[in-house]
C-alpha cells in the first residue's frame, strides 16, 4: 500500500514488523550512491530502518549533486560526511542487519568482517560523479541514479521481513539489487 510523503511522493508503507533495522550502504568514495541510498531507506522507510553509509577509500566529502538529491527527500543533510566502513567494524558500532553494496568495484573487495553476519547485497548502479560535462549533464545523471536507488528501495520495503526467515531475507535482498533499473530514468 502507498501514501503520500510529506514531500508530494507516494512512498511504501513501512514493513509490518515492530522491530527496527540497521543498513549499511558501501560505496568506494562514500560521496554519491551510497549517501542517496542512506538518505532514501531512512526516509522511505519512515523510522523503521537506521540508515548508514560508508566507502573503502572515502573521499572525505559528499559531492553536491548528491547533496541535491538528498535533500528532495527531507533527509536532515548536515550530518552527511564521506567516512570509511572501517568506523562500522569497531567495537561499540551498530549491528547491521543488512550490507548493500551500490558499486562494483566496493562489491569485487575484500570487506571488514561484520558483526553477527549480516544479510548482503550488490545493488550495482553507475557513477554518476564519473560523468563530464556542464552542471546540468551532471545534475541529470544524478537524478536518474536517485531515481534508481530510490526504486529498489520501494521494492525492498514492500518485503515483509517479519514473515520471513534469514535465507528468504537474503534471497529478497539479492533480488532487489537484480532488478533492471537501467531503464528508469
Amino acid at each position: 500500500m502507498l501514501r503520500t510523503h510529506g514531500a508530494g511522493y507516494l512512498v511504501p508503507e513501512p514493513f509490518m514488523s515492530d522491530r527496527t533495522y540497521n543498513a549499511l550502504f558501501l560505496c568506494t568514495g562514500n560521496s554519491a550512491r551510497s549517501v542517496m541510498a542512506e538518505a532514501l531507506l531512512a526516509t522511505l522507510g519512515q523510522g523503521r530502518v537506521h540508515t548508514f553509509s560508508a566507502g573503502s577509500h572515502p573521499t572525505g566529502k559528499v559531492n553536491p549533486f548528491a547533496v541535491e538529491q538528498v535533500m528532495k527527500t527531507g533527509y536532515e543533510v548536515s550530518n552527511l560526511r564521506s567516512k570509511s566502513w572501517d568506523e562500522f567494524a569497531e567495537p561499540g558500532a551498530p549491528h547491521m542487519d543488512f550490507i548493500i553494496t551500490v558499486c562494483d568495484q566496493a562489491a569485487g573487495e575484500v570487506c571488514p568482517l561484520w558483526p553477527g553476519h549480516p544479510a548482503s547485497a550488490h545493488w550495482g548502479f553507475y557513477d554518476p560523479a564519473a560523468i563530464e560535462g556542464t552542471d546540468d549533464t551532471k545534475r541529470a545523471a544524478f537524478e536518474q541514479v536517485y531515481r534508481q536507488i530510490k526504486h529498489r528501495v520501494e521494492v525492498f520495503l514492500k518485503v515483509p521481513l517479519d514473515e520471513l526467515d534469514d535465507a528468504a531475507i537474503r534471497a529478497e535482498l539479492r533480488r532487489v539489487g537484480d532488478i533492471d533499473v537501467t531503464t528508469i530514468g
